[in-house]
This record gives C-alpha cells, structure tokens and sequence, in this order.
C-alpha cells in the first residue's frame, strides 16, 4: 500500500493542452499532481501541436461564449507568467451569405452577451479587406476579441507552469492498466502510481482507456490536413497588415477556416474543419479514404475568396480531432467510479477553451460545485452510452 507520502492528489492521462490546463489549475491550489503522457514531450501524434489556433467569442452557443470571458483572462495571467507573448489579438471575421441561420444566430449571441462585433456589409468588406473577394450576397461579421493562440508555446508554458507549482510532468510513459477504487491505481510500462482522483484527457485514446473500465463513448477519431498556401505578394495576409483570422460559414459542407501568415514566411493557414476517420495509432498512414475531396474544397475556396494567393497548398500538415456526435465537450464523472473524471471530445474548437475545461475538471476531481453549468458536457446526453457494460 503506498504511503500518504508516495500518493497524489490526482494523477492526469494526457498532456495535451487539457491536460495541461488541468494539471495547472490543481498545481495552483497546492495539490500533488502527476501528468503523464505516452509520448516523449515535444511531440505531433495527438491534438494540441502545431504553432497556432484562433481564439474568439463568436460561437452559436452563448455557454461557450460566457466561458471564453474567464479564458481570455487566464490566457493572459499564464502569459504574464511565462513572460512570453501566447496570444494575438487580430479579430476573427466570420464570412457567409447574409441570411446564413448560422451566422445570424452568431451575430444575436454576440449582441446578447455584449461582445464588440461589427456587421460589414459587401460595399464594407471591399474596404475594409480588399485582397477577400465575397460573392454577391455576402457578409461578414467581424469579432474583435479573435485573434490567433501561439499552441507550441502555450503548451511549453504550462509543462514549465506545472513544475515550478511542484506538479510532476512524465513523459514516455504509456498507461497500461487502471484499477479503479480509493486509491485508484494506474500502471505504465514502466511503474505504477496511486492517487486520490484520476482524470482522463487523452484524445483519441480515451475509449482504449475506458474500455476496460465498463464504458465507451461516442468518439470519432478524425485525421485532419491543415494546408499553408502561397502569397503572391509577401506580407498581403499578414497580421502586422491588419489581416484577421476568418472563418467561412456555408461556402462548403464544413467550415473552412484561416489564419493569418506568420508560422511560415509567406504561407497562410487556411484549413477544413473536417476530416477522414483515423486510427490514431496509425495516423501517418495514408488515409483509407483519398483526402483530396477537402483539399479541393479549399482549392475552390482560395481561388474564388482569396486571389492574392496560390490555389494549391504549399505545405500540407497533419492534426487530429476527436469529435462527439453534437461537437460538444464531454466533462463528467466516469458512471461507476466517481473519483475517475474525463475531460474528451473537444471536436476540434477546445484549445481555446482549455483554461475553463482545465478549472472544470480540476473541480470535479476535487468533489467542488463546478463553476459552470455541466448539462451540455455530460455523458448522460448520449442515450444508452456510457452505462451499457457496467
């Protein structure tokens, strides 16, 4: 039996930029935690790699757009503590047909939870953003909170943030095996660890992690490619001209998203918010699907949208996404085992999201009341899941 000395307060699986933010926030209250991940730290197999992400405020749903209050300014205090710069703001331009349901019901959140936003009509537009060529009938809606996240970084902060608060970072340490109960026990290939509360924040592995524990959840596990595109005139969609993010609503069946150059000199990001199924195992394997259906999509997109750059990818990058079949988080306790939290399903759009997600489950692992209303993230949403094995 281990010792009060040996046992920790929680043991988090995964440290990608969840469980990163988890980690940070149960370091800051002084609790004795344990990150581990599979992986050797830097690296590009899960979710939370790369250099950027957009941030913003606009979202259909008024939950997330009262969450990303408190993120903006946790991103703030970990920058201040890391003394380097994570985040820029650039705003984020939403484009799409004026009566788009989608970015009118955008629009109404932002107006409702009084988030400085401008309408731009075509004329507008033209103006405004001459080098994006909108099709008659189209808007955009610009959030001025949006702005570009530097992830690589961030991610460095908080590993750093973490041990300097007296947490424990391993990396290189697969999880092999989890023993439920007080204690709960977990087992990599290398040694086993005990702790009061365990969180799950492992991607595209959760359900090889669960399963064994009686539950499976509705996760997908899709291969993204993010594709970097040529300027033809260097700095033309730079965020020192005044270049926003963007993201294209209605113009193909997914979003379509930018950022502007700066990862790379003179390419900018502009990706599909969609993917092929993948193994995450097997994740630089070709697709058993040709991706080049979406490479297509924003082939089209560059050249009728964004003229002042080359029609074909310059670089073509890999990332992935765990989705849940309504894209929302899920942030519960396991069924059975209320001392197992799991933090999954971040479909793509929760880096910016990782300070609440990361106070959320520091506070269910914790037994504390949770600072935000859960019913949109619990497991309970799927019929039949979740409970079928237990």
């Amino acid at each position: 039996m281990a010792t009060q000395k040996d046992l920790c307060d929680a043991i988090v699986i995964g440290a990608g930029i969840q469980g990163c933010f988890t980690a940070y926030h149960l370091a800051k209250h002084r609790k004795k935690v344990l990150l581990l991940e599979q992986f050797f730290l830097p690296h590009s197999r899960g979710s939370s790699h790369g250099q950027s992400r957009i941030i913003r405020k606009a979202y259909v749903e008024d939950f997330y757009t009262q969450m990303m209050d408190e993120c903006y300014r946790i991103w703030a205090q970990l920058e201040q503590e890391a003394g380097t710069q994570l985040h820029r703001q650039t705003g984020l331009l939403l484009l799409g047909m004026k009566e788009n349901s989608e970015l009118k019901t955008i629009q109404a959140t932002l107006s409702k939870q009084r988030v400085e936003h401008q309408y731009l009509s075509l004329e507008e537009m033209k103006q405004h953003f001459p080098n994006i060529q909108l099709s008659s009938g189209e808007v955009g809606i610009l959030d001025r909170s949006g702005g570009v996240l530097y992830a690589d970084k961030a991610l460095r902060a908080l590993q750093d943030a973490v041990r300097q608060l007296g947490g424990e970072v391993r990396d290189g340490e697969k999880v092999m095996e989890i023993k439920p109960g007080l204690p709960v026990v977990v087992k990599t290939a290398s040694r086993s660890y005990q702790a009061k509360s365990l969180i799950i924040t492992a991607g595209p592995w959760t359900n090889w992690l669960l399963r064994p524990l009686g539950i499976e959840l509705p996760l997908q596990t899709l291969r993204i490619n993010v594709c970097y595109w040529q300027e033809k005139v260097p700095g033309s969609y730079g965020a020192s001209q005044a270049f926003p993010c963007f993201l294209g609503l209605g113009q193909a069946p997914h979003h379509i998203y930018g950022l502007p150059t700066g990862e790379y000199p003179g390419l900018m990001k502009v990706s599909y918010h969609h993917g092929n199924r993948a193994d995450p195992d097997e994740r630089d394997c070709p697709a058993a699907r040709s991706d080049s259906q979406d490479v297509q999509a924003l082939c089209r997109f560059v050249k009728n949208y964004l003229p002042g750059l080359k029609p074909e990818p310059a670089v073509m990058e890999h990332c992935m996404y765990t989705n849940t079949p309504d894209k929302h988080f899920i942030l519960d306790r396991h069924p059975k085992y209320d001392n197992i939290v799991i933090g999954a399903g971040f479909s793509g759009h929760g880096f910016k999201l990782a300070p609440v997600v990361g106070k959320i489950l520091y506070e269910l692992s914790m037994k504390l009341t949770p600072s935000y209303d859960l019913t949109p993230f619990r497991i309970s949403r799927f019929p039949g899941r979740g409970k079928a094995h237990l």
